[in-house]
């Protein structure tokens, strides 16, 4: 007797810990579901919920999304597969609910037009401004007293620091930063200074030089950055384009750069150089500053660079533009990318997606993929530095962009969702109404580095 109800006991423990199990796994779940969905007008998305989560529509009389149960079966089941049927444009909230009745999470559904884009694939040249002047070192300085100073620890700069100001006066380039300190003598010197958003104000003490007997600050500065990249499309009602993928870290800090303008200009590919096990290749090109500028850069972000165009562009392969695909269209399987490889023309090259991630937010390495184009492999050998930005398309719509190299395996790389990109430059948002990996940028960058005494 004693037994039997230890052994129904232990079962009813069981049913707890695996119910409780199913649960929790169903919480992460919900955790990672994004708080705001698009969806094109007249398109449907699919969201898988475990028992006993459920989906109603909030606002139901607007008649903007039809939401169907399609988990046809019988019996017992343990989870519920819902579809959203875009009927019109509009917004409207969904909830999902603990046994139909508590709200746990509200989701605003958007339905959009389908956005048309021109392709890229461009080769483009890229020059970059910093904000201020960006602190690439801090060094050491031999004083009169036979001591080494750092000024610039002393007085908590930190490499990554974008000078602003000197003494009240706003800093145009290293040039004028130069210029400021020329006669500096032994007075102390106020820097107000960008640090990760937030300004603040150092103070800096020179120190005279027994090597010169001149009065030193000992920071290396930038001001400028170039090099070539590839183009991701171009939207010719708004006039917006996106390029890279990627942002542009400074080679010595590692840290994004905050730039204050920059431009895009037409750029040639003179040579390639090929990828192997080991050592990315690099698309190695030259573009003329005085001449055959393309646009305007806005913003330097996570996810590339963004900015307007001065006049439409083409495309040479495609003369049309395209559909995107939003995430959940994505599929894995074959698709294309468009680039110039050693050509003035954009070029179709064949890849493979072999794996798609779901991502509930604004986030890189949106996919993973493979070239499989036998002529872009004799080539380049893969993905190499100049190739970021080229558009993937796949079943005659634009779904993403190439970003990082495996370095181990060049055939194989990352690309980043269209819809992130499009998020990123304000596109879409203003259409609602409302093996070891690393990432290697590929931007070939002209050490511009200035000593400033």
């Amino acid at each position: 007797m004693n037994s039997n109800k230890r052994n129904k006991n232990k079962s009813i423990l069981y049913i707890i810990i695996t119910l409780s199990f199913i649960y929790f796994l169903q919480l992460i779940n919900l955790y990672s579901l994004p708080s705001q969905i698009n969806i094109f007008e007249g398109g449907k998305k699919h969201i898988n919920l475990l028992l006993p989560f459920t989906i109603t529509d909030l606002e139901s009389k607007n008649k903007i999304v039809k939401i169907q149960n399609e988990e046809r079966e019988l019996g017992f089941k343990t989870k519920n597969k819902y579809s959203l049927q875009s009927t019109k444009r509009g917004k409207t909230s969904i909830d999902i609910k603990l046994l139909g009745l508590f709200p746990v999470k509200t989701m605003e559904v958007n339905i959009v037009n389908r956005v048309k884009l021109m392709p890229g694939g461009q080769s483009i040249g890229v020059k970059l401004k910093t904000e201020g002047v960006l602190i690439v070192a801090l060094s050491e300085i031999k004083g009169k007293d036979n001591k080494v100073y750092i000024p610039g620890k002393e007085s908590g700069l930190k490499i990554g620091d974008s000078i602003l100001e000197i003494n009240d006066t706003k800093i145009k380039d290293s040039y004028h930063v130069i210029d400021l300190l020329n006669n500096i003598e032994n007075h102390e010197v106020k820097l107000k200074v960008k640090r990760d958003n937030e300004k603040i104000i150092k103070k800096i003490m020179p120190v005279e030089s027994k090597e010169d007997g001149t009065f030193r600050i000992g920071l290396w500065v930038r001001d400028k950055t170039a090099g070539i990249g590839t183009l991701t499309f171009y939207h010719e009602k708004t006039k917006k384009f996106a390029a890279l993928g990627y942002g542009i870290s400074d080679m010595d800090t590692g840290k994004l750069m905050n730039i204050s303008g920059g431009e895009i200009l037409e750029a040639s590919i003179s040579s390639i150089e090929q990828g192997t096990k080991g050592h990315p290749g690099e698309l190695k090109g030259m573009f003329f500053e005085s001449q055959n500028l393309l646009g305007n850069i806005e913003k330097n972000t996570e996810l590339g660079i963004y900015g307007k165009m001065n006049n439409n562009i083409s495309n040479t392969f495609l003369k049309e533009s395209l559909p995107i695909a939003l995430q959940h269209e994505v599929k894995e399987g074959k698709a294309y990318i468009l680039s110039t490889i050693g050509e003035k023309k954009v070029n179709k090259y064949e890849v493979e997606i072999i794996k798609k991630e779901t991502q509930a937010n604004i986030a890189p390495k949106s996919m993973t993929i493979k070239i499989t184009d036998k002529d872009l492999l004799s080539k380049t050998g893969g993905i190499v530095q100049g190739m970021s930005g080229s558009p993937i398309i796949q079943d005659g719509k634009i779904i993403g962009a190439v970003t990082h190299v495996f370095v181990n395996d060049p055939t194989k790389g990352y690309g980043l969702y269209i819809e992130w990109m499009l998020e990123e430059s304000n596109i879409l948002k203003n259409d609602i109404g409302k093996q070891k990996i690393r990432d290697i940028p590929y931007f070939f960058v002209e050490n511009c580095k200035k000593k400033v005494k």
